[in-house]
Parts: structure tokens; sequence; C-alpha cells
């Protein structure tokens, strides 16, 4: 049955850059990179290509030592130019010369009508082998699907919560086929339901509301009601024992055009969004882009290029690549500046979830867009305890106490305060908050590892 989820904890970011409803033409990037840190919990990558070898889109590159099977393969097809390692040879990306047109792997396709009979054997192997398994995560870790795994629920949100996130209504548009052949090969693995999430502010598109073998639910409130974190917190919460797997929209698509035609197609609309993108609206990119291409798309100079959204998004710089799991780029001005008293002085400028800080900031209402820079206004410091990550997080945890049990490696604590239950998007809300500017995210990492591998 069903269900209406409303939220009241919570903050929107209101700025300024969202993406237009339009398709905007961006050059093809020369080079495309595939980075095993793209992936959390992959830890051992092994290179099965050599520099100067060619490759199609689907072609494997690495896999994890633990796990043979589950391939990570090329988004396009060309000549790999650069295996880039860091300290230890550890990969850190494997850079492809891309050609002008994409040639594709092979696989077996099958009609709509054949996937009822397709079993989960050749369904998961067909995954595992073309790449298309790594669009499957795990809760809790937040990392890759084990393939032994049954999960009691899938979850799927189809909208984004996020600063600037963009509208998979628009994104999948026309490929009502291929994601209703993603849901179908994803519910024959899990006996349970399969929850399809959608924004219970807007109207349901019928991409999704005629979509067939899912639960529809409606999740309303700010930000972050559309984390699939907080959605599973509410549908069907996490205890320790339970698995549950998640996968984007934008994968469960993917899913399905690799069973229909046969094909690893990791193209897709990514928003281009920021207050220095002077022309906002959506590009076809595959995953691994370089965003070179957009040099001449940009306001100034002195830009923080993200690939994501500022909350969870990493920096990559205008030489960087889009990541995996990335469909959109934000560009924001680098704040590299001091300001006297400015945590003191009165403005209206500056976007804060405390009004004591924000000043003045409440009185310009809802609908004001702000347009943010990277300065954090403060330097790290001790957790303060004021209770905002309560404010802000619509879980029954406590943020605060579970921080604090991960930076103390109690694992007891850690469990009895709720780590099974988010990943670092869940906890992105409160870094922001935050006046003692802790890198939350980076702490609840280290607290999944730990008790992972504990």
């Amino acid at each position: 049955m069903s269900q209406t989820i409303k939220l009241k904890k919570g903050f929107d970011l209101n700025l300024a850059g969202k993406a237009e409803k339009k398709i905007i033409e961006v050059p093809q990037p020369d080079t495309y990179a595939l980075k095993p840190t793209d992936f959390s919990g992959l830890k051992r990558p092994k290179v099965v290509v050599k520099e100067g070898e060619t490759v199609k889109a689907g072609s494997p590159l690495f896999f994890e030592r633990n796990d043979e099977e589950i391939l990570y393969t090329s988004p396009v097809s060309g000549e790999v130019v650069e295996i880039k390692r860091g300290e230890k040879r550890k990969v850190l990306e494997v850079k492809i010369l891309a050609d002008k047109e994409v040639e594709f792997e092979s696989f077996k396709k099958y009609s709509p009508s054949d996937l009822g009979g397709l079993s989960k054997e050749d369904a998961l192997t067909q995954l595992k082998q073309s790449g298309g398994w790594t669009n499957i995560i795990m809760r809790p870790y937040g990392c890759i699907a084990n393939p032994e795994d049954t999960p009691k629920s899938i979850f799927i949100s189809a909208f984004d919560s996020n600063p600037l996130g963009p509208d998979y209504d628009f994104i999948l548009n026309g490929q009502e086929q291929y994601f209703q052949a993603g849901i179908d090969i994803l519910k024959k693995f899990t006996p349970g339901t399969v929850h399809l999430n959608v924004d219970g502010k807007a109207e349901v598109s019928q991409l999704f509301s005629q979509t067939k073998n899912v639960q529809l639910n409606a999740v309303s409130g700010p930000h972050p009601a559309g984390n699939v974190g907080v959605q599973i917190h509410h549908i069907d919460p996490i205890a320790k024992g339970d698995v549950v797997w998640t996968v984007n929209p934008v994968g469960v698509a993917l899913i399905g055009k690799l069973f229909l035609e046969g094909k690893y197609d990791t193209s897709r609309l990514v928003a281009l969004t920021g207050s220095q993108m002077k022309e906002r609206g959506y590009a076809k990119m595959y995953a691994g882009a370089c965003l070179n291409k957009l040099a001449d798309s940009i306001e100034g100079t002195d830009n923080r290029y993200i690939s994501g959204n500022v909350l969870t998004g990493e920096g990559v710089g205008i030489e960087g690549y889009l990541g995996y799991y990335h469909n959109q780029v934000t560009v924001i001005p680098e704040g590299k500046y001091e300001e006297f008293f400015g945590w003191i002085l009165p403005t209206t400028k500056k976007l804060s979830f405390h009004k004591a800080f924000g000043m003045l900031t409440f009185l310009n209402g809802k609908n004001k867009e702000f347009e943010v820079d990277t300065n954090t206004h403060g330097e790290e410091r001790n957790f303060v305890v004021t209770g905002t990550f309560e404010e802000v997080m619509p879980m029954d945890i406590l943020p605060t106490y579970l921080f604090k049990a991960i930076l103390a490696e109690d694992y007891d604590d850690m469990e009895a305060l709720g780590i099974y239950e988010v990943v670092e998007e869940d906890v992105a809300l409160c870094e922001f908050v935050d006046v003692s500017k802790n890198p939350l995210q980076e702490i609840l990492r280290e607290g999944i590892d730990l008790i992972k591998e504990g």
C-alpha cells in the first residue's frame, strides 16, 4: 500500500543557478576517466587493461580483487591513454581518449515480454559482466551491493531535493520503456517491495505514476526529503542484519537499456547549474566526461567546479571528470577571502540556517535565491552541542553523539545510535549548519568503514 510521508525537519538551500528545462549543446570532451574513488567500498581494484589498448563501452577496466566477477567497465570506446596512480601505486583513474562515435560491447538482448521469463541468475551474470551491477548500492554501508544478499526491499528516489538538483522527469523523458524494464530486472532480486518515491509537493509525471511492479510513495518536506536514506528510515527502516538496495533513477534506465538493447550506455542528461554558469540547462554526457569543454560557458576564472551538488559533490577542477553517479555539475565562485567580523555584521546576502549568523537573511522570504561561494566563514574547532543537527535531520537518531562515538571508535554506541541507517549524503546538511566546521561526511565514512571491517 502506498504511503504518504510529510517531513518537517530539514532546510532548503535556495541557490541561484538552477538548470532550465532545455537541452544545451556542449562539445563532447576528448577524454573520459573511470575512477575507483567514485565507488565506495572499492579498496583493492585490479586493472585489466594496459595503456595503448583499445576498449569499447562496456569493456572491463578493473575489478575488485575480492570479487572478480563484478566488472567496472569503460563508459565510452577509445584508447586507454593513462592509468594514473597515487601513493603505493593506488589506482586513481583510468583515462580513455574517446572515439568520435561510441562503439558498444554486445550483450544479450531481450524483448519486454521476454524479461518475465529471464532467470535471476542470467540477469545477475549480465549485470556483473557489463558493469551495470555498479548502479546497485546497498544499505547499510552505501557501497556496491553484494550479489549474494537478498534485500528485504529496493528503494528508488525519483526526485532530488539537493541544492539545484536535477529534474528526473526531464532527464528520463522518452525513456519510459527502459525505466520499466529496469524495474522488472530489479524485482527479480527481492521477495519484498520495490519502493518508488516521488515528490509529494509536485505533480507526479506519467513516467513514474504508470510504472508497474512498484509501490509509489509520496514524500514531502524540505531537504533532505529526496535522500533515499531518509525515505528508507520512514518507510522500511534498517535494523542490524537487514539489507536494502537503492538505485538512482538514471541507473534504473541504464539497467533497462542494457537488457532491451544489449549495450551498456552511460549517457545521460546532466544538469549544468550554479551562479557562474552562463547558460543553465541540461547537456548530454557520458559518465566520466572531462569538464574542460565547459570552460567557455563559465563566468570568471576563480571558480570551484563541482561534480554533483554543493553539499555532497566533489571539487574536481576544470580538467576534472564527471563522477559515475553524478547527474549534475555545479560551478560557484571560490571564497578565498577573509571578513572582519563577517559572522556578526548584519546582512541580507548570506544564506544561513542560524538567524544569529545570517542576521537579516530571514527577512528576504522563502523565494530569495542566494549566490554562494566556497568560504566556510570560520575554521574547524571542537564540537559545540547546539541541537541544530537534530533540527535538520528528519530521522530518529542523535547525530552529535553518533559522530562522537565514531571519533571514540565505540562500536556499540555507533550501532545503537543508527550508523546502519546513514551514509554521507544523510549528514551533509548537518555539516552545512555545523558552527564547528567539522568534516562530518568524512567522519561518518570513517565510522562506516570501521563497522564494516570490524
